[in-house]
């Protein structure tokens, strides 16, 4: 099933210059960007994002990294693209994530984990909307 999943690039994703490693093995493992943009995370988006975490005492350390530079939201496209992000990615905790994944190459812990990457179709719907108007998703295909 082709689906369209959220990763968003964080700050140590950003600061220690992995993007192009971490969106390169996305495209070589078949996903389409569809939708790309950099922003800074307002408050009330991330009090969104992470309401399931909101009232947790690592919040403010969250919220504080989160807003310390600018992340690169992504849509990405292709078959069963939720399941395959998150197998690329590794587990949540770095330190946990196997070698070869992008958390397990690139992370550093549970916060410094590089990517973000929706958990479910379902979320993967709530959150596109969140980070991207319809007008900046593109249903196209670059197979040639």
């Amino acid at each position: 099933m082709i689906e369209t999943t959220l990763v968003l690039l964080k700050p140590d994703c950003l600061a220690d210059r992995h993007c192009g490693n971490v969106i390169n093995r996305f495209e070589a493992a078949g996903l389409e960007i569809v939708g790309c943009k950099m922003m800074l995370l307002a408050d009330d988006e991330l009090a969104e994002h992470y309401a399931h975490v909101l009232d947790r005492p690592f919040y403010p350390d969250l919220k504080a990294f989160m807003q310390s530079s600018p992340v690169i939201a992504l849509a990405l496209s292709g078959k069963n693209a939720v399941a395959l992000v998150r197998e690329l990615m590794g587990p949540t905790d770095s330190r946990k994530a196997a070698k070869g994944t992008i958390r397990g190459d690139f992370g550093r812990d549970v916060m410094f984990n590089v990517v973000h990457g929706s958990d479910s179709p379902e979320n993967a719907i709530v959150e596109l909307k969140r980070f991207f108007a319809d007008s900046e998703l593109f249903e196209v295909s670059l197979k040639r």
